[in-house]
């Protein structure tokens, strides 16, 4: 096991790869706390993972509210001690051109995406400082790093997330607090198969070097080395789980 009886807060691990990383965070010997602002999504995980024979509690939170993200630390100390690692991946997405997307639409990617990984982000990392260190991952997203089509807010918002993982690091290092972050590409989900239509999809598959979406295992594998002891020196840093898309440049077939 990579992580054994290490305290763990997930956000957004009701459903989809949250709820995948905290599976693995379970199995890998964590105690996990599930927060979630779909507090019965919350439920359903966590008790799967009980009835495996892990540990697990479910827990409210809204990330983009200072009051509610403090209470669900609280929770979560209470339930299994002082807090060890903090996966912030809660989010929202959006797919609108720049110039229809509105304000309130903006305002909500920022929210939750970033402020809610800042609040997250601080309030766990105080308890880690006064407990002697701690891991903090931040689930980005290949949309922080290059333009898209339609990914104004979103896109704005994982930028911000990537530099302010890089902020954090620096800053929390000599507090002995790690900070990274997994930037995943497109991922097989149930989101996913609703929402990306196929023009959508085969405009990635041309993109992506290794030519199809990731899983959310493969994404949750990212998560758990960079919470493990494995990435003991390994900080500031921003981890593509995106099958080469952030690496490719002109791709055609050499032999055609």
């Amino acid at each position: 096991m990579r992580l054994p009886d290490k305290k763990a807060v997930i956000t957004g691990a009701g459903r989809g790869i949250g709820r995948q990383i905290a599976l693995r965070f379970a199995a890998e010997g964590a105690h996990v706390v599930i927060a979630d602002l779909r507090i019965e999504d919350a439920r359903a995980a966590a008790a799967e993972i009980t009835a495996a024979g892990g540990k697990a509690t479910a827990a409210y939170v809204d990330v983009g509210d200072a009051a509610s993200v403090q209470k669900m630390i609280e929770a979560a100390s209470a339930a299994f001690g002082p807090l060890d690692i903090l996966v912030n991946n809660a989010g929202v997405g959006l797919n609108k051109p720049f110039l229809t997307t509105t304000q309130a639409e903006w305002d909500l990617n920022l929210r939750v995406n970033l402020t809610g990984t800042f609040l997250c982000g601080q309030a766990a990392a105080r308890v880690m400082v006064a407990n002697g260190g701690g891991r903090i991952v931040n689930i980005a997203s290949i949309s922080g790093q290059r333009g898209g089509v339609g990914r104004s807010a979103y896109g704005a918002s994982k930028g911000g997330v990537i530099a302010l993982t890089k902020i954090m690091a620096v800053e929390l290092a000599p507090l002995q607090v790690r900070v990274n972050a997994v930037a995943p590409g497109p991922v097989d989900t149930d989101q996913s198969r609703a929402t990306h239509t196929a023009a959508t999809r085969r405009s990635y598959l041309e993109r992506i070097p290794m030519n199809r979406y990731g899983t959310a295992d493969e994404i949750a594998s990212g998560v758990v080395f960079l919470a493990a002891d494995d990435s003991g020196f390994v900080t500031g840093h921003v981890l593509n789980v995106d099958g080469g898309f952030n690496s490719a440049g002109l791709m055609f077939d050499a032999d055609a």
